[in-house]
């Protein structure tokens, strides 16, 4: 071949390669508009709504959706109900709390009002006191009340110095004679305080604090322990000791619900415990 048919040999091949590369860019521009014209009819499928791939993962979801706010609203109601029961319980507790602290205070108040009882009554048997200037000044009050009274006005006894006028009146000599027996009953040999003290001693029950723990009529009780609690005109209640202190017992019954119990009272023999 002479360069003649070299140089249309070449220039054939490159017409036909810009052919080609002609219709490699024809095709590639009409593939380019038919995958743009396939993506918008999809979008406008999902728009609509009609996609399968869009409504099977949306069923999906629902159905999810659906399974959770079930188990969410059964959630609610197991919350709401366990809510409910611990109110009602704390209600319970604190109705039960305020009867016991009821109780504990009418024991205490009455054991005071005993306790002052039996002062006035030493008082009045370690004082010897006359009734006759309360008669004298009971007959004085009813002659002057009396307008009928025959008794005619005394005239005034004239006395010669030297002299001492007593200016008090009998209710006030007696309250001053109460005042200084009780004094030297006080100061005197305590025979009477003495017989008191061993009459006390023999209805009290030794009871004393140690050291966190309870010694009462020669045993000994300790925190988590389980006693049998005893009062009269009832029955007894079970309970265990939670807390032991200097003046006092705490304990939790079987329903829960604490109460205390006072040492004092123990020795004086209000409640009585035992081991179960």
């Amino acid at each position: 071949m002479d360069d003649e048919d070299c140089e249309r040999r070449r220039m054939e091949c490159l017409d036909e390669m810009s052919n080609l590369e002609k219709q490699f860019t024809d095709l590639k521009d009409q593939l380019y508009k038919e995958r743009l014209s396939q993506v918008d009819a999809k979008l406008q499928e999902v728009i609509a709504g009609k996609a399968p791939e869009y409504l099977e993962p949306l069923a999906t979801l629902q159905e999810n959706m659906q399974i959770r706010t079930k188990v969410a609203g059964i959630y609610r109601e197991l919350c709401l109900e366990s809510v409910k029961n611990k109110h009602d319980c704390e209600i319970q507790a604190a109705r039960q709390h305020c009867e016991s602290e009821k109780l504990l205070l009418f024991d205490t108040v009455q054991s005071e009002l005993e306790e002052k009882i039996r002062r006035l009554e030493e008082d009045r048997h370690s004082i010897d006191i006359t009734s006759e200037l309360w008669n004298d000044e009971l007959q004085s009050r009813r002659k002057r009340k009396d307008p009928f009274s025959p008794d005619k006005k005394k005239k005034p006894v004239v006395v010669s110095g030297p002299y001492i006028v007593y200016m008090l009146q009998d209710l006030d000599i007696l309250e001053d004679w109460t005042t200084i027996r009780k004094a030297m009953a006080t100061l005197g040999p305590h025979r009477v305080k003495s017989e008191v003290t061993v009459k006390l001693e023999k209805h009290q029950h030794s009871a004393k604090s140690e050291e966190g723990r309870l010694h009462y009529d020669g045993e000994w009780y300790g925190r988590g322990q389980a006693i049998s609690i005893d009062k009269k005109d009832e029955y007894p209640t079970s309970a265990i000791i939670t807390t032991i202190n200097s003046e006092e017992v705490w304990f939790k019954r079987q329903d829960g619900s604490k109460s205390k119990l006072y040492i004092s009272q123990l020795q004086k023999g209000k409640y009585s415990i035992k081991h179960i």
